[in-house]
């Protein structure tokens, strides 16, 4: 087949900066290397009244329930021509529950893509054969070397209800080890969480409102840290494990399926989500045990194969090139 024209469809933007536009923009990367890609946060394109004369051949969406008009307009207009929905953390663990616009993308498409184990076993059973799990990835980063004058715990997310950084913020008047410093990066996507960060950063010195940065400088900045914080209430397979992961720095999670999905049922380093009391007792002990904290590293180190970027960009490029030859 002569080079095929994919349209990804990506409701979250560079602006957004978040795990959502980070998962489109490397899968556009790594299809470019054999196909035409669009990626627009719509199909058609919005400056389009109807779907263009030579249409593309195949149509990726993230995100069942806000990407459904897009996928939906595919269908009707080429329901001949293929389709992959990939989901995230708000479709498997809330939308597709209640919401009729993402059950009926899942009916639509003719791939599912979950990005962890777990999100197999929330699909209906009558559509887990057309799923498939591919993990994320990132560059590997040398580990940093060196002396710290403070022990970093790095949240890296947004502030918005589903990361609940509460539990992060709360924790800091829990800490105990002199040197943990709690530092999170995310932009103010909520208010009230944004007042929430700043009276904990007045209040408890050892907290840090970093806000948004660009995602080069957060890699940077997570990979000099002891330990990284995910305290969301659901996650669909958080990028965020993957770059601390590929970076060398262990992982305190909160105890989701999404999560154990990611680092496995045996992983030392989960808390019950919301606690925040458990999660400053794993502060305290990755910050002042270094034993704990080399078990956690090497927990990690042992799950780091799976987010190679080579082997995520080979599973997508063989579902698509099925897909596309598919008779």
């Amino acid at each position: 087949m002569s080079q095929a024209h994919i349209w990804i469809v990506s409701p979250a933007s560079a602006r957004n900066n978040n795990g959502n536009w980070q998962s489109a923009s490397r899968w556009a990367r790594f299809l470019r290397t054999r196909h035409r890609v669009t990626l627009a946060p719509q199909w058609p394109a919005e400056a389009e009244t109807q779907a263009p004369a030579a249409p593309p051949d195949l149509l990726i969406a993230l995100h069942a329930r806000r990407s459904a008009p897009s996928l939906d307009a595919w269908t009707r207009a080429y329901p001949t021509r293929p389709s992959i929905l990939l989901l995230t953390g708000t479709d498997l663990y809330r939308d597709i529950e209640t919401d009729a616009s993402a059950q009926r993308s899942l009916r639509q498409a003719d791939a599912l893509v979950v990005l962890q184990r777990h999100g197999l076993q929330v699909l209906p059973a009558s559509l887990r054969a057309k799923a498939r799990v591919i993990h994320q990835s990132a560059a590997s980063l040398r580990p940093f070397v060196g002396l710290r004058r403070h022990a970093d715990i790095c949240m890296v997310g947004h502030l918005r209800e589903e990361k609940d950084p509460l539990t992060f913020m709360r924790a800091a008047a829990l800490v105990r080890a002199p040197s943990a410093r709690l530092i999170h990066i995310g932009g103010a996507l909520e208010p009230a969480l944004a007042a929430a960060a700043q009276a904990t950063a007045a209040q408890h010195p050892r907290y840090r409102w970093l806000g948004a940065m660009p995602h080069a400088a957060t890699r940077q900045r997570l990979k000099r840290s002891r330990a990284m914080a995910l305290t969301s209430h659901m996650e669909g397979g958080a990028n965020v494990i993957i770059e601390a992961v590929c970076a060398g720095v262990p992982v305190l999670a909160s105890d989701i399926g999404g999560n154990r999905g990611m680092l496995g049922d045996d992983y030392a380093g989960y808390f019950p989500a919301g606690d925040a009391a458990a999660l400053a007792r794993l502060i305290d002990r990755v910050t002042e045990d270094h034993d704990f904290h080399a078990i956690l590293r090497a927990q990690c180190d042992a799950r780091a194969p799976l987010f190679a970027p080579a082997a995520e960009q080979a599973a997508l490029l063989e579902l698509v090139d099925n897909l596309l030859h598919k008779t």
